[in-house]
């Protein structure tokens, strides 16, 4: 079955842009450090497994990137980097001490960001997405995150090229899914050519 949007009953597995608003402000509840986790997951578009692995050394606040290791790719010491917004920057270094512990000479240490196991990360993710009340169904994963930054990149007009070196895809034709928004979404694309 090729890659879908779409759940096998029609339910959106991405969230929209309206959705992603509602995350931030329920996260506002929730203790800093999740606030940043989902931070890192709604405007990097990583995955749970890549934002657990993130240590201090890979935020570069000067260059306004996040510097991720492909976990999926086969050979390690494979990276990509995300450009995201000075306000997820400033966060992550008040919440986790960044520039201090770069600073500090930590860089080499590589200080993880968060010390949840990936079932626990799910579990938090879960939660937010309930307080938000953006759950359909109960069906409503954490990949959705990186499928709503998928879908939000190319609804803004970012080129499949870029959205496929900062998702970290081998191949085009899986970004291209992306392409295949429904709803708002889809509209918002469409009004590009009228």
């Amino acid at each position: 079955m090729p890659p879908s949007l779409l759940d096998r009953k029609g339910h959106r597995k991405y969230i929209t842009q309206q959705e992603r608003c509602l995350i931030e402000k329920a996260a506002d509840k929730f203790p800093r450090e999740l606030r940043t986790f989902i931070g890192v997951l709604i405007f990097t578009g990583c995955r749970i497994s890549e934002a657990l692995a993130l240590t201090s050394d890979r935020v570069d606040l000067d260059g306004g990137v996040i510097v991720f290791e492909s976990l999926k790719k086969r050979a390690k010491g494979i990276f990509r980097s995300v450009p995201v917004p000075p306000k997820l920057l400033d966060m992550l270094d008040l919440v986790h001490s960044i520039r201090q512990t770069q600073d500090g000479g930590m860089r080499k240490n590589k200080v993880k960001l968060w010390g949840y196991s990936r079932a626990t990360a799910w579990r938090h993710v879960k939660d937010v997405l309930d307080a938000a009340g953006v759950e359909q169904n109960g069906k409503m994963s954490p990949k959705a995150f990186r499928h709503g930054f998928g879908v939000a990149a190319v609804s803004a007009g970012i080129p499949l090229n870029l959205v496929q070196r900062w998702l970290g895809h081998a191949q085009l034709t899986t970004t291209a899914i992306y392409a295949d928004a429904v709803g708002e979404e889809e509209k918002n694309i469409a009004s590009r050519m009228w």
